[in-house]
């Protein structure tokens, strides 16, 4: 899910994109936001915005999408798992 010139969503070839959401979580957190977390209930218009970026070349609906995940889940935490 990295966008750039030239770079294209899902460049890490292990066909789930977990290292893709790891890096992109690891730069969310360096730049001092929360980690993010893309709920189930999220997943077709994450999927949507990510396609559109994907066909337009435009972003600006992807950024969107996370600006809005990142304000909601630093507003109210994930709850952590008990055990």
């Amino acid at each position: 899910m990295l966008f750039s010139p030239g770079i294209v969503a899902g460049i890490y070839m292990n066909s789930t994109g977990r290292l893709t959401r790891f890096v992109f979580n690891a730069m969310l957190v360096t730049g001092g936001y929360v980690w993010t977390i893309v709920l189930l209930r999220s997943r077709k218009p994450c999927m949507e915005v990510l396609e559109q970026a994907r066909l337009s070349s435009s972003i600006q609906p992807l950024a969107d999408f996370f600006a809005t995940l990142l304000r909601e889940q630093s507003a109210t935490p994930m709850p952590q798992p008990k055990g």
